[in-house]
């Protein structure tokens, strides 16, 4: 599996940028290739599950997420599953009124047929893309707080 690792420290207290980041519905706005997020339903654990459609180098893929730890303010963890499958955590620590955000992902290139040199471009445009989101973040939230 590949992984990415983000880190970035937001402008905004941690229960208001957990809170903005738990909320699935809210991916697309701040994660470029994440097309759509439908069907969300709420779990038991406090978490969501729902379908998700995404492009990566311009193809299509489908599948399914469910929130499968969470600890309120603190982190949670997604796994999904169908064209990609990966594990995206999400970390928060409060520092004044500031947030630490880090995100991890461990994921499958899901592309075997292309080889090794397909896998090394994908990786590093995912590596590119976990820049964006965090930058989107902090984007975001700069403009919540003028």
């Amino acid at each position: 599996m590949a992984k990415a690792d983000k880190e970035v420290w937001v402008e905004a207290p941690v229960e208001k940028i957990f809170g903005y980041i738990h909320e699935p519905s809210n991916w697309p706005e701040f994660w470029p290739s994440l097309v759509e997020i439908k069907d969300i339903q709420s779990l038991p654990n406090g978490g969501h599950s729902g379908r998700w459609v995404y492009k990566m180098v311009g193809m299509r893929f489908e599948g399914t997420a469910e929130c499968t730890q969470i600890v309120p303010h603190r982190f949670f963890v997604v796994e999904t599953k169908g064209g990609i499958t990966s594990t995206i955590a999400w970390t928060f620590r409060s520092w004044k009124n500031k947030t630490r955000v880090t995100l991890t992902i461990e994921y499958k290139v899901p592309i075997p047929l292309l080889g090794k040199l397909a896998e090394a471009i994908i990786q590093k445009m995912n590596e590119h893309e976990g820049d964006l989101i965090m930058a989107n973040l902090q984007t975001r939230f700069m403009i919540a707080n003028h």
